[in-house]
């Protein structure tokens, strides 16, 4: 986005200006003292870029930002040193003054991304600590086996030499389980966030590149310094970019979407330790790291178990949630129509072998329409909330309340007697809110009538309410059955 009257906003510029100095830089002899001090010239711009930022843009979270401008700072401080030491006073000793704060910086970096994770956390989400971790173990697993037992192994150098070479990849890795949980976690992907992680990326790339062909070669400067070089570019245009100052918001809750990708990559790494087992099998079976791979196996499978229950959870949690939507209604919360005939079924099932009485009743608001029209649709959705629960309130254990349709509800009162059951009925007549009122059409069950029987002639009853008045409860006569006449005589 450019800024205003079409000139370039601040990112913009400093992005032009850090692809000049890379191209300068490469303008200069491989090895000259030029390009040994224009490097630090941009990692320092960098880090006053990122201050800059802070102060231009006022961040939710500045804690976030001061940690990466004082990583990047000592960065760096750390290519200032080298260069002072290597192309000043030749001095090409490993480690040097220099390692100290290349070390030094990944530790304030892994603060400041953390402060962002539990920034944009507004829960625990366990899932994508869990899948993060998972990948981060798998990582770990590599990077020892190819990067670091060979330094550890190493006995020609010292043991300081050892132990700096060795702080590298772990704090690569370190960054690298860090990065994977942001990426894990909730929240946008603003400007602010993608130029964040690809500062990341270069850097974190370019060291494993780096790694990988100092096993077979002595890097001394090259193609491969683009990649630091282009991160700090990225972490200053990051800063500057004004969708800084909502990157540590607080993300709000989303349901969690288990993709085939992340299946494919959480089943790959998990697939890592036999893997190295194989390997080191294949390669050197009288020197099998047993130790490394079955570590990483146990913490691998117990990850993997706890990922397994925690969707095993997800998924019971979500039936419930299913089950309660489908015998539910959506706005009262009483259960829907499907309900009614599913209960409606049992009480009269059960009472065919009690002998119990049932009554069974149905509601209708008078003059929902008018109302609807007079007040509005979300009036009259508030008013049929209101008074299922006034209404339900009323009713005794065992009771059911049901909302048959539109305005109309159901009621299966178990054991009352037609009187009784018309004089409950008559009491939620008289808690029904915002002054209106309802009509009712009142049924005794007479024990062998089919459900759908029943609830025909209270649909019957409530018309002759309706017709003779409103607000008022109409008790339709028994029906007289064979059980009744036998009773009788």
């Amino acid at each position: 986005m450019a800024g205003l009257r079409g000139r370039p906003a601040p990112w913009q510029i400093w992005i032009g200006c850090g692809a000049l100095m890379i191209a300068v830089y490469y303008m200069f002899p491989l090895g000259g003292i030029q390009r040994g001090f224009l490097y630090p010239a941009l990692s320092a711009s960098c880090t006053l870029m990122v201050v800059a930022g802070i102060r231009r843009n006022h961040p939710v979270r500045p804690s976030v930002w001061y940690c990466v401008a004082a990583g990047l700072g000592m960065w760096s401080t750390g290519d200032f040193v080298f260069a002072y030491l290597y192309y000043v006073r030749g001095d090409e000793a490993f480690p040097s003054y220099a390692d100290a704060f290349y070390l030094a910086a990944i530790p304030v970096l892994a603060t400041g991304v953390f402060i962002l994770i539990k920034g944009r956390v507004s829960g625990r989400d366990r899932a994508g600590l869990q899948d993060a971790l998972v990948i981060s173990t798998g990582l770990a697993l590599l990077t020892w086996t190819f990067m670091m037992r060979p330094i550890a192994e190493d006995h020609s150098i010292g043991m300081l030499a050892r132990l700096v070479s060795l702080g590298a990849p772990a704090g690569d890795l370190l960054l690298i389980s860090m990065l994977l949980r942001l990426l894990s976690s909730p929240g946008g992907r603003s400007a602010s966030y993608r130029f964040l992680i690809g500062g990341f990326a270069f850097t974190l790339g370019t060291d494993v590149l780096y790694s990988v062909v100092n096993t077979v070669a002595v890097y001394e400067g090259g193609a491969m310094d683009a990649g630091w070089m282009a991160s700090y570019v990225m972490f200053g245009a990051a800063a500057l970019h004004p969708s800084m100052r909502s990157l540590s918001e607080v993300a709000p809750d989303r349901a969690e979407r288990f993709q085939k990708q992340r299946i494919s990559l959480l089943a790959t790494t998990s697939l890592l330790a036999p893997a190295m087992l194989v390997y080191d099998g294949l390669t050197d079976p009288a020197h099998v790291d047993w130790k490394a791979i079955s570590a990483g196996s146990v913490v691998l499978f117990l990850l993997v178990v706890a990922r397994m229950s925690g969707l095993v959870a997800q998924v019971r949690d979500q039936a419930v949630q299913l089950d309660a939507l489908a015998h539910n209604d959506g706005l009262t919360g009483v259960p829907n129509r499907r309900s009614w005939d599913i209960e409606l079924h049992r009480e009269t099932t059960k009472a065919r072998r009690s002998g119990a009485e049932v009554c069974v009743a149905l509601l209708d608001l008078d003059h929902f329409k008018r109302f609807n029209d007079t007040h509005g649709h979300q009036a009259g959705d508030r008013l049929l909330k209101e008074a299922s629960a006034a209404w339900r309130s009323l009713l005794r254990p065992g009771d059911v309340l049901a909302r048959y349709g539109g305005e109309e509800f159901g009621v299966i009162l178990v054991g009352a007697s037609p009187q009784e059951a018309a004089r409950i009925l008559d009491r939620l007549r008289a808690v029904t809110p915002q002054g209106q009122t309802f009509s009712a059409g009142l049924v005794r069950w007479n024990g062998v009538e089919a459900a759908d029987e029943v609830v025909g002639r209270a649909d019957e009853a409530l018309y002759h309410a309706k017709h003779n008045g409103r607000n008022r409860v109409h008790l339709a006569d028994p029906i007289r059955t064979t059980r009744d006449t036998k009773i009788l005589a």
